[in-house]
This record gives C-alpha cells, sequence and structure tokens, in this order.
C-alpha cells in the first residue's frame, strides 16, 4: 500500500508534464517492477490507462475507487474475486465453506493522484493473492484435519472411558435389580481398587448378608413351624384317642391328660423363646438395668436348680471369688444362668458333676460353667447358638429343650456388650464362659 501511494505521488507530478505515450510506458516500467496491474482512472471512474489493456475506456465499479473519488480518503484498499479464466485448487471442505473455485482472489490498492493540488484521478494496483489464499486454504484444511482426527480420537477416548465407567453403574444397577426380585446370589465383579470396587465389594458383602438373612429368616420359620406342629400333633393323637374310646379306663385317661399337659407346657415354652427372640431382633427387648451383685443371681440360679439335679444324683459346685458388682439387668442375666446351668444338667448323665465359678478378671466379670456330660462333637461346637439346633435331635426332644435357649443367652449377653463362649470335647463335657463389663 505504500509502494502505490508512493508511485501515485511520482506519477501525479509526471501525469500533467509527459505525453500520454511517455507516461503509459512509465506506468508499464512500474507494473513490471511492482509484479501486479496497474490502472489509472479519471475523476469519472472511467480507466485512461491500463497495462494489461483490457479495461481503457470502462468505468471501474471498485469501491475503494469511488471512496477516492469522491474525496473521503487519499489511499483505501481490498480484496475481491473475479473470473480470469483460471481455477484454485479444490478442497474436500469446499461444499461446507460454500468457496468458489473458478474465481481467484485479488488485492486492490487505490491512491489519488494529485497533480498540481488538485486530485485528477486515482492509481489502481491490482495484485493477485490467490497464492496467499490458497496458502490460508491449505491452512485450514490442514487444521481441519488435525480437528477432525482429534475429535474422532476424542470420541473414541469418551466411548472407551464411558464404558469403563458405565459398566461398574451397569452391574450394581443389573445387581439391585436382581435382588430387588429377591434373588440374593447375585455377585458384582468390578476389577481394580478403585471406589467403584469398593463399592462393588460393599454391595456383595451386603448382598451376602442379605442371603445369609433370608435364608436364616426362612430357616427360622421352618424350625418355629415344626416345633409348633410337633405338640399341636401329639395333643391332636391323645385327644382323638380319649374322644374314640368311650370305655378307656381312668388311669390310661389320666396318662394321656398327663401327656396333653406337657406338651402344652412344651408348647408354651417354644412360645415364650420366640417371643423373647422377637423382641430382641426388633430391638424392642429393653434392659432395666441397676446396680446389681452378679454373684447373688448365680447363687440364686443354683439354689432354683439343686431340686432338678439331685433328682438325678448330679453335684453342682460353686466357686465364688468375686461379688461383681456392675449395672446390668438382674432378670435377663438370671436367665443367662438358669438356661446354661439347666442345659448342663439336661446333657449330663445321672451322677455326673456341674461346676459352677465366677470371678473377676480386669474389668470383665467371668462366670464358667462347667460340666460332664457328653460334649458336643467339634463340627457343631460352631452352631450350639444357633436358632433351633440341636446336636442330638433325639435325645434334645426327651429333654424338653427347644434349640432355643443358647441363643437367647447369647443375645441376652451381647446386649450386656459381653461374650460368650464354649469349649467342648465329645465324651468328656463342655465348658461355657460368660464374659461381663462390670462397673
Amino acid at each position: 500500500m505504500t509502494s502505490v501511494s508512493e508511485l501515485s505521488a511520482v506519477l501525479g507530478e509526471q501525469a500533467g508534464r509527459e505525453s500520454a505515450d511517455t507516461f503509459y510506458q512509465r506506468l508499464i516500467q512500474a507494473a513490471r517492477s511492482g509484479g501486479g496491474r496497474l490502472l489509472v482512472v479519471d475523476m469519472d471512474g472511467k480507466v485512461q490507462f491500463d497495462t494489461f489493456d483490457e479495461q481503457c475506456g470502462t468505468r471501474l465499479a471498485l469501491s475503494e475507487v469511488h471512496t477516492l473519488l469522491d474525496g473521503e480518503k487519499e489511499s483505501d484498499y481490498g480484496f475481491h474475486q473475479i473470473d480470469n479464466g483460471t481455477q484454485q485448487a479444490p478442497s474436500v471442505f469446499d461444499p461446507l465453506t460454500g468457496r468458489d473455485v473458478n474465481r481467484t482472489w485479488v488485492g486492490c490498492f487505490a491512491s489519488a493522484l494529485i497533480s498540481g493540488g488538485e486530485r485528477v484521478g486515482a492509481l489502481v494496483m491490482i495484485d493477485s493473492v490467490q497464492e496467499t489464499v490458497d496458502s490460508l486454504t491449505n491452512m485450514r484444511d490442514r487444521m481441519l484435519g488435525i480437528f477432525g482426527v482429534a475429535l474422532a480420537v476424542v470420541l473414541v477416548l469418551a466411548a472407551v472411558i464411558s464404558r469403563i465407567v458405565t459398566r461398574p453403574v451397569a452391574e450394581l444397577s443389573a445387581g439391585i435389580e436382581r435382588m430387588s426380585e429377591g434373588d440374593y446370589s447375585r455377585r458384582v465383579h468390578v476389577p481394580g481398587r478403585g471406589e467403584m470396587a469398593q463399592l462393588a465389594a460393599a454391595f456383595n458383602q451386603m448382598s451376602q448378608q442379605v442371603h445369609n438373612l433370608d435364608e436364616a429368616r426362612n430357616q427360622f420359620v421352618s424350625n418355629a413351624s415344626h416345633e409348633l406342629k410337633t405338640p399341636l400333633a401329639t395333643m391332636k393323637i391323645l385327644v382323638e384317642s380319649m374322644i374314640y374310646q368311650d370305655d378307656m379306663p381312668g388311669d390310661l385317661r389320666q396318662e394321656f391328660l398327663s401327656d396333653i399337659n406337657k406338651e402344652i407346657d412344651r408348647l408354651s415354652s417354644v412360645v415364650g423363646d420366640l417371643l423373647t427372640l422377637v423382641h430382641i431382633d426388633s430391638h424392642k427387648l429393653r434392659l432395666r438395668r441397676e446396680m446389681m451383685v452378679f454373684a447373688d443371681t448365680v447363687r440364686e440360679s443354683v439354689k432354683r436348680l439343686q431340686p432338678l439335679a439331685k433328682k438325678r444324683g448330679q453335684e453342682i459346685s460353686m466357686e465364688i471369688a468375686d461379688a461383681c458388682e456392675m449395672f446390668a439387668d438382674p432378670g435377663k442375666l438370671a436367665q443367662v444362668c438358669y438356661n446354661i446351668i439347666e442345659n448342663g444338667i439336661k446333657y449330663t448323665p445321672d451322677g455326673g458333676k456341674i461346676s459352677v465359678r465366677l470371678r473377676r478378671m480386669g474389668r470383665d466379670a467371668v462366670l464358667e460353667i462347667s460340666d460332664t456330660g457328653v460334649g458336643i462333637p467339634a463340627e457343631d461346637v460352631a452352631h450350639v447358638f444357633d436358632r433351633f439346633y440341636r446336636v442330638d435331635k433325639a435325645r434334645s426332644r426327651d429333654t424338653g429343650g427347644t434349640g432355643l435357649g443358647l441363643s437367647i443367652v447369647q443375645q441376652i449377653v451381647r446386649l450386656h456388650a459381653g461374650s460368650v463362649t464354649v469349649q467342648s470335647e465329645q465324651g468328656k463335657g463342655t465348658t461355657f464362659t460368660v464374659q461381663l463389663p462390670v462397673k
């Protein structure tokens, strides 16, 4: 633009001094040295000189020229597309950008011609800028190509990452849906150690616990139904025998009534134990804590069971090393002591021995109840606190046990923040150990 302004200043001074041919030759020489096309336009917009000899005498309809002729500017420039018989290199993005490859880009640089202090026209240089446009187009194409490849890579990575992220979520959702339908055996596998893997592990643990709880519930219902059905069936048989035997002897009738009474007691015991467990499971069982002497509770339980032991020729020895004062529920701990000692009496042969020892160890009261009974097989030791579990089912029914006593013992001890364990050897006896916190 600066060269055109300088050239117009020189040519403007020569416009009125030289002949038309001399001025034209000077114009051609300047066009050759500048590498473009020069046109001289008069104040009417008509082309007076054209180094290409194509538009002489025609009116040049360029906004840059009219701006100069109207006196608005001293110089101006612009870019236009023209039809010159050549074609640009096509691009794959032409349909998107609307590029016309049949026209080429040129730059129009115009400057006012001043002669004798007056504006007499304008000097216009038209130069092709197609090479620059082609370079920009190529650069644009490369950038769009790079952007397309980058976009494809991003989409692929997004799809992979989305699959990696959503797959565990889908697994968890499927597992939860299956669990809601009652299938607790479904497990979710999420590899790794991230948060989703930890969540899957927590879900699997919860699912296992729910599965175990569901099985325990079904087993509990089955066992409870069986325990309730057995005495009812026995009573039904006895009552029907009495109904259909009008001439039943009085002593036999009395025996039947006595058996019915025992079955009612057994049924009442089962129902009572079930209600106790239901209250514990539903957290409705409230401990009535007070300051108590645990040793007195142990002595009272032994005293109540002495007649039963003497009836079978058994000996109950008692060793109290500490009073073990504590803040607890006396009634519930009395039930613990009574159940364990009674269990020892039931499963110890006539003439056997039951030992009761109470001592203090640190901040705990330790109650040990040992017997010289038949003992418990090693495979059954881990299940003695399970509900309705019996080591010898036939013998347990003879003793009148419901299979709930030790489960109740364990629940009561846990409510007191204590623990109960069992050690046994078949044929040599069993030892139950209860640990309870003292004040």
